[in-house]
């Protein structure tokens, strides 16, 4: 589990692992990054109180050095990737290897159920269980079981991670991503499990939110440079969205025909998030500031400078 700035959550995330029954038991191996709220002092009491509970220092704060460190850390034959604001759901360890058995999966992963406390971070979760917020992937709008792309967190086989080298470490945001699409290329297979789900905790602000969707857009750009066919509809959507609202807009000053794509999206906002909203109107208001901060955002970062 990397962790940094988790102090509201980790505790949860940690004890909703430790609720999970397996058989021959498992261990908890913490990466702690230096964070700017009490997170360490968190961690360290869980490590007193449960002996399965250990920690790794991740010093550069990156989810996938933290990964790195932690699976360094252990030794068991399967690992179980969980974020510090995620809750695993009862029997997702379980669940997650008997399907990986039974498939022959070397990765299975689940639902992201998005769960808000604030009335924000409920708009933020309803945008992001929904195809108009995100798109058509499984893991955020469920769907049949079967092979994927990829899928949320995960649970891997630890044999085929060491074999295409774990999470990249260049790679600040959509490591995951990365990884599986290096497992699929080396001939294994990424697998969705929709009885499996993960409780994910959205960002708390407008802006937190949007810095968090410019990050996605600018590090996907950098993962399909690395993996140029790796590129899906769903990802150009967002980019070519920008473009047309924001270069329509500025057309639109001198040859007002132009604004038809700027206004066409905010219908199209408001018809989404009135459905989204499925009517209640404080929920759909907050929505109309919501889905076009994750879209513009993420288109933003994506036709932005290269990440660094």
């Amino acid at each position: 589990m990397p962790v940094r700035n988790e102090e509201r959550f980790l505790r949860d995330a940690v004890e909703a692992i430790l609720a999970q029954q397996y058989p021959g038991g498992f261990d908890i191996c913490l990466a702690i990054a230096p964070s700017g709220d009490a997170t360490e002092a968190v961690a360290v009491q869980l490590a007193r109180e449960h002996p399965q509970v250990r920690m790794v220092a991740s010093p550069t704060g990156t989810t996938p050095a933290g990964l790195n460190a932690a699976i360094a850390a252990t030794t068991g034959d399967v690992i179980v990737r969980v974020d510090g604001h995620a809750e695993l759901s009862p029997g997702y360890i379980e669940r997650a290897v008997q399907t990986m058995v039974r498939t022959g999966a070397v990765n299975v992963g689940g639902v992201q159920r998005a769960v808000g406390v604030t009335v924000f971070e409920h708009a933020v979760a309803a945008a992001m269980s929904s195809p108009f917020g995100v798109g058509g992937a499984r893991f955020h709008t469920g769907g049949i079981e079967g092979p994927v792309d990829t899928v949320y967190l995960g649970v891997f086989q630890r044999t085929a991670l060491d074999r295409v080298g774990g999470f990249d470490e260049r790679l600040i945001r959509n490591q995951d991503y990365e990884l599986n699409i290096r497992l699929r290329a080396a001939g294994s297979t990424v697998w969705f499990d929709p009885s499996l789900w993960a409780v994910y905790r959205p960002r708390g602000s407008l802006r937190s939110l949007a810095r968090q969707y410019f990050e996605y857009g600018s590090w996907k750009r950098e993962v399909l440079r690395m993996h140029p066919a790796s590129l899906k509809a769903r990802q150009a959507l967002p980019p070519v969205v920008t473009v047309a609202v924001i270069g329509g807009a500025l057309v639109g000053l001198r040859w007002r025909p132009a604004l038809l794509a700027p206004i066409g999206y905010l219908v199209g906002v408001l018809l989404a998030s009135l459905k989204v909203g499925r009517g209640v109107n404080a929920l759909a208001a907050r929505l109309t500031v919501v889905l076009p901060a994750m879209h513009l955002s993420w288109g933003i970062g994506f036709l932005s400078r290269r990440p660094r």
